[in-house]
């Protein structure tokens, strides 16, 4: 198991800084949130994007993913999408990140308009992530919490570099078992986000394996390759303690589901 943090935990962390945190704690990679307030984002010129590729190479730390808001089934038009679609895409390829990530975000639209939406961009910008060698990965959130509602777009699209990022909180709040979100997402997972809260009316995120979360069986559903990433919502609740000072018992308690039973 390869381990990452989102940047929505240190937000507006100077990039040298991220890069150092992740390799001090002992995380393989970083997924960087891809927003205008935050230091890495699609209007960054090339010399900028260069340095942020030298500092996580100097760290010895992966980019994961680039992290955007583009929501695939959102009423309007298809090539305001599409132009941020490829901004992420050419981010995550001039940074050497293999995913991007991106929402469902289809609102109140009836679940067969905002599926055939979304498959439809999907599959138009599949072509162009496959060409500059990034997945976009459609997360299990907003109007597509389940993943047997993410495998309905992406069993449309059929295509590899369309997949799934599983959110494990969100089909755990639509009460989808975990053995049924990943029996709906394998064909297309690229990796797992995981967190940790109180209960579903109390969303304020908490050191992994101090909540109530499933997450030992959601990783022992998913094995001992590919990636896990943690994300700790500091940006939306700033009152929870930093990130820095819980990201190695947070490791410790990941490493500690996935190793062998004696």
């Amino acid at each position: 198991m390869k381990l990452a943090f989102s940047t929505l935990g240190v937000p507006g962390m100077p990039v040298p800084e991220v890069a150092a945190l992740a390799a001090a704690t002992g995380y393989h990679g970083v997924e960087l949130r891809a927003d205008a307030e935050e230091p890495v984002h699609p209007g960054i010129g090339t010399r900028e994007r260069a340095a942020v590729v030298a500092e996580f190479d100097r760290a010895g730390v992966e980019i994961l993913t680039v992290a955007g808001y583009v929501r695939m089934a959102a009423a309007g038009d298809d090539e305001a999408v599409h132009q941020d679609l490829d901004g992420l895409l050419r981010l995550a390829k001039d940074l050497g990140a293999p995913y991007i990530r991106v929402f469902p975000g289809g609102g109140d639209q009836d679940q067969d308009s905002a599926d055939a939406t979304a498959a439809r961009r999907l599959a138009a910008a599949a072509e162009t992530a496959a060409d500059l060698g990034v997945r976009i990965l459609l997360e299990t959130h907003d109007s597509h919490r389940t993943g047997a509602a993410v495998s309905r777009v992406l069993g449309t699209v059929g295509h590899l570099h369309a997949g799934a990022l599983w959110d494990v909180l969100y089909p755990w709040l639509e009460d989808e078992p975990p053995v049924a979100t990943h029996a709906a997402l394998s064909p297309f997972l690229g990796y797992v986000q995981v967190k940790d809260v109180a209960s579903p009316q109390d969303l304020t995120p908490l050191l992994l394996g101090s909540g109530v979360l499933p997450l030992a069986e959601c990783l022992a559903l998913t094995g001992e390759d590919g990636w896990v990433c943690w994300e700790y919502e500091k940006r939306w609740h700033p009152e929870v303690p930093d990130l820095a000072g819980l990201l190695i018992p947070g490791r410790e308690h990941l490493q500690s589901m996935s190793a062998p039973t004696r």
